[in-house]
């Protein structure tokens, strides 16, 4: 599956966040994530009490505030969910995401990382991209490309690389917060 990348995002927009699977099948859609960054080295998007779609057509409202961190050059991306018990981070390894001017996409390869508030952190879904890989046909260059992604990934988790900082990820929603109240006070 190939995006056209042919839209620019602004900072205060609202856009929908959708991963694809390999065979171009949408997987999951986030609506209203806002965006709080957009520039050449990535985008930064808020989404907060967000509906989810699955491809089931099953939906489910998100709990909390969650900043997704997508970059250019990086074959993952990492959402930061704001916890009463602190900040979890769910990676996703991934490609790419692209905007197209009707929503963020990427291509989701099914091996995730969650990391805990202590700094404990797994590698999720190991089977699933197994499978994957013979059933979607990922080839080998796709596999040594996500397999690469997780050991970068792995590198910046533990030498706490932004985002995986806490104090980053809480400028940014507190950046987020503060955009929000100048577009509500713009707007009316």
């Amino acid at each position: 599956m190939e995006f056209q990348n042919d839209a620019a995002l602004k900072c205060g927009q609202y856009i929908h966040i959708q991963s694809f699977k390999h065979d171009g099948s949408l997987h999951r859609t986030w609506t209203m994530g806002m965006v709080i960054h957009a520039a050449s080295d990535g985008y930064t998007i808020v989404t907060n009490k967000s509906w989810v779609i699955e491809s089931d057509g099953r939906t489910w409202l998100t709990r909390e505030p969650a900043l997704w961190f997508f970059y250019p050059d990086q074959w993952f991306n990492i959402c930061a969910m704001i916890r009463r018990d602190g900040i979890y981070y769910y990676c996703n390894l991934a490609s790419p995401a692209l905007f197209d001017g009707e929503a963020l996409k990427y291509i989701d390869y099914d091996l995730d990382y969650k990391l805990y508030p202590d700094g404990r952190y797994i590698l999720l879904d190991s089977d699933e991209f197994k499978s994957n890989s013979d059933t979607m046909h990922y080839g080998d260059d796709i596999q040594q490309i996500i397999l690469h992604a997780k050991g970068k990934l792995s590198q910046w988790i533990e030498s706490y690389h932004p985002p995986f900082d806490d104090r980053y990820v809480l400028t940014c929603y507190d950046r987020y917060l503060d955009l929000k109240a100048t577009l509500s006070r713009t707007r009316h």
